[in-house]
């Protein structure tokens, strides 16, 4: 497994999503991926799942310290009483001393971020969290909280794929010692279709989901976190450490972009233009 490091905290370059992953089945799904060699498992309080990630994990019988766990505070509470509040929730639920990472799910607008920051570092310094970060922010709310309320972040969690590149994202997170963490990685499956990347993928033996998460693991700074509910995908998602891709079909894959973000919403800030 490659590790990637912000901050001088080392992440798992590939981790399981968990959105959707409900119920005893998705309690089995998260377990049988442990079980396969996941150590990078996402969480949100938002998934409604923090209870099955933390009984999968207690089952799955992996030490505690080779486990990297993230969970997400959401933007409707923000203010500093909700944030402490929402992460004893989630380390409640858990069943967890600590998660490794906790992050601001969405942007919010009713709580100056400068506030909101300092509740997620309070909450790592009490040893709640072993780092923080951000998801969904633009690169002008990365400055903000960056360089207007000085927190140190490790990681900013976006939509990432073939057909949407994040260059000013990715920039961004290099000069600042951040990780970008990619969510949709496989654009929901769109990339089973593509005809660029299912050639790359025949060549090397491997499917298009596969070519697509080499693809970003290949690039610094970026760590994907591909959700499946069942196992064979599970498994499949992590068996792209045995090849490598040319820098020309890096480029190839790179020229797809077509700025087609898959999550938009009413709540979203206005995001970068490419």
């Amino acid at each position: 497994m490659i590790h990637k490091t912000a901050k001088g905290i080392s992440i798992p370059a590939l981790g399981l999503g968990t959105f959707e992953l409900t119920g005893p089945d998705g309690t089995a799904a998260i377990r049988s991926a442990i079980e396969h060699g996941y150590r990078h498992i996402d969480t949100a309080v938002r998934y409604g799942n923090e209870a099955e990630v933390g009984q999968a994990i207690r089952e799955a019988g992996v030490p505690r310290e080779e486990l990297f766990v993230t969970t997400k505070v959401w933007f409707d509470r923000l203010a500093p009483e909700q944030v402490r509040e929402s992460i004893d929730g989630s380390l409640e639920r858990l069943q967890l001393g600590h998660v490794d990472l906790l992050l601001v799910h969405w942007p919010g607008t009713e709580v100056p971020l400068s506030e909101t920051l300092a509740a997620f570092a309070e909450a790592r310094e009490a040893g709640k969290t072993r780092s923080i970060g951000v998801s969904n922010f633009t690169v002008a709310l990365l400055d903000e909280a960056i360089d207007a309320c000085g927190a140190e972040l490790v990681a900013n969690q976006v939509e990432y794929h073939p057909y949407l590149a994040q260059e000013k994202l990715l920039a961004s997170a290099r000069k600042r010692d951040m990780l970008l963490t990619a969510y949709q990685p496989i654009a929901r499956g769109e990339v089973f279709k593509d005809p660029v990347i299912t050639r790359i993928g025949e060549a090397h033996g491997k499917s298009a989901a596969q070519v697509t998460l080499r693809w970003l693991m290949q690039q610094d700074n970026v760590l994907a976190i591909p959700r499946s509910s069942r196992i064979e995908n599970m498994k499949a998602n992590f068996d792209i450490f045995d090849f490598e891709l040319s820098a020309e079909e890096m480029a190839a894959i790179s020229g797809l972009d077509r700025q087609d973000r898959k999550s938009d919403f009413e709540w979203a800030p206005e995001w970068d233009k490419p």
